[in-house]
């Protein structure tokens, strides 16, 4: 029985991770294996970055609430301890749009939370 050949199989893996390697300069994108290390490393950054993201997204929500709550008298943790006090149910990036865009909406919001 003759031998199998793999060699179609491994081109379109390499060619894959070359592919994927676009962009990255020098050997990092022309040789296989520093390519290879590259990407993955590239795909470790990422899946841990767009947990990063998240984070940074509420750091930047929660700047914002606590900048305009602070122009009606309130700090951040004053705002929303007597939001969850009365019941009221916004998320702190819906309260960081209305900050932004709507401050007199943001303005109605804080007095409702401080009657």
């Amino acid at each position: 029985m003759p031998r199998a050949h793999s060699s179609v199989t491994t081109r379109h893996r390499r060619n894959k991770i070359l592919k994927a390697a676009k962009g990255y300069w020098g050997g990092k994108r022309r040789l296989f294996k520093s390519a290879k290390e590259q990407v993955e490393k590239g795909l470790q950054y990422q899946y841990r970055d767009r947990r990063v993201r998240r984070r940074e997204f509420r750091s930047l929500w929660i700047a914002r609430i606590n900048a305009a709550a602070r122009m009606y008298g309130m700090s951040y943790s004053q705002l929303i301890g007597a939001l969850d006090q009365k019941g009221i149910e916004i998320n702190r990036k819906m309260l960081a749009d209305l900050a932004v865009y709507d401050i007199k909406a943001f303005e109605q919001i804080v007095n409702s939370a401080k009657a």
